[in-house]
């Protein structure tokens, strides 16, 4: 076909008009649906993840704060239900909202010295859990300084051996930062535990010297 007939035969073909306007409003109301989703979503996050905050700090001046990590719970489990069902696509608005949660129910566990829950007990994923798991060696730190602060070394002694068993087992994941921005976790945690490690070992030896100050025993 020549260029004259192919232009003869165009001729008579209607012009597009563009996308339909049914189309774009049903566009618009998908965007407008899914920005509410999203406010929604991160309201929800925010409230889980200022009530964690909350119950790590009552857990270390307390000792306990038993209604409010049913709370965090019942919150967690809540939203992973809502993401289910609304998320598609914004699950990273709530993952430092789950982190902090299982951050806090994990510190509640520590301190009543039960068993430390798992992923599928709290209903999250193993990613958000392994990032709260980083994160609650640093609240375990903090539990044995103040222990130390109270000449509480048996204590203290039992915090850094939590601490090091934590360490280990956050040190046992190896993936790709694509999957969880795990590495720099893992590498605080390290660097905590050999501080608190060389802290508890410090006041060790300032315990075993005191006997010899006590009695006379150190230099006049």
């Amino acid at each position: 076909m020549t260029s004259d007939s192919r232009s003869i035969a165009d001729a008579g073909r209607p012009a597009s008009e563009g996308v339909p306007e049914s189309v774009l409003v049903e566009i618009e109301a998908h965007l407008r649906q899914r920005e509410l989703r999203r406010e929604d979503l991160y309201q929800r996050a925010r409230r889980l993840r200022r009530l964690a905050q909350g119950t790590m700090s009552r857990l270390h001046a307390e000792g306990t704060a038993s209604a409010d990590l049913a709370e965090i719970r019942r919150a967690m489990a809540e939203l992973a239900d809502w993401l289910r069902r609304e998320g598609r696509g914004d699950e990273p608005l709530a993952l430092d909202a789950f982190q902090e949660a299982v951050e806090a129910v994990l510190l509640g566990a520590v301190v009543a010295g039960t068993s430390l829950p798992g992923p599928s007990d709290l209903g999250v994923d193993p990613e958000p859990y392994l990032l709260g798991l980083g994160d609650v060696v640093g609240e375990v730190r903090r539990l044995t300084l103040d222990r130390l602060a109270h000449d509480d070394l048996a204590g203290a002694e039992r915090s850094l051996t939590l601490m090091e068993r934590l360490t280990r087992a956050l040190l046992r994941f190896d993936t790709t930062r694509a999957i969880v921005q795990l590495k720099p976790k893992q590498d605080t945690a390290r660097a905590l535990l050999e501080r608190t490690r060389g802290e508890v070992v410090m006041a060790r030896f300032l315990a075993r010297a005191r006997p010899s100050e006590a009695t006379g025993g150190g230099t006049p």
